[in-house]
């Protein structure tokens, strides 16, 4: 797996609320800019998604593929690729999630592997948009809600 993209920011929510928009992925593309579709396959024992389809259009990546999920409580969540697309053959992510006084500060830490050749760089200034949009439309839909 190659370098991982990191970034973090500070919500104003407690873990469980942040959590509970995260475990939502029918309302993706409401606030993931990149997400066009996500619809759950299958739920884990503890009712949250443990399969996930994505379709995915960040610019550079554009795709479809499914995801296996592993919650911990409410302080993480992780994933990886389990059907690859016809780009992206990994995709190793995850959000933290740690309380910072009155919030809580998340982190999301995302690896991509595709099948096509592309520059590390390029890569990894896709994976920092996808990061960025994520964490900043996450923020946004759990403090209006």
């Amino acid at each position: 797996m190659a370098d991982r993209t990191t970034s973090s920011i500070s919500i104003a929510a407690d873990r469980a609320a942040i959590m509970k928009v995260i475990a939502d992925f029918g309302a993706y593309p409401e606030w993931a800019g990149q997400v066009r579709k996500a619809e759950v396959l299958a739920a884990g024992d503890d009712g949250r998604p443990a399969t996930v389809r994505f379709v995915l259009d960040a610019g550079v990546i554009s795709d479809e593929y499914t995801l296996g999920y592993a919650w911990s409580g409410d302080e993480a969540v992780t994933w990886h690729v389990v059907e690859a697309g016809r780009m992206v053959s990994a995709l190793d992510g995850s959000y933290r999630l740690a309380d910072e006084g009155g919030a809580t500060r998340v982190t999301y830490e995302l690896a991509v592997d595709l099948k096509v050749p592309m520059i590390g760089m390029i890569k990894r200034k896709a994976e920092k948009v996808i990061i960025d949009t994520a964490l900043k439309g996450l923020k946004k839909r759990v403090e209006s809600s």
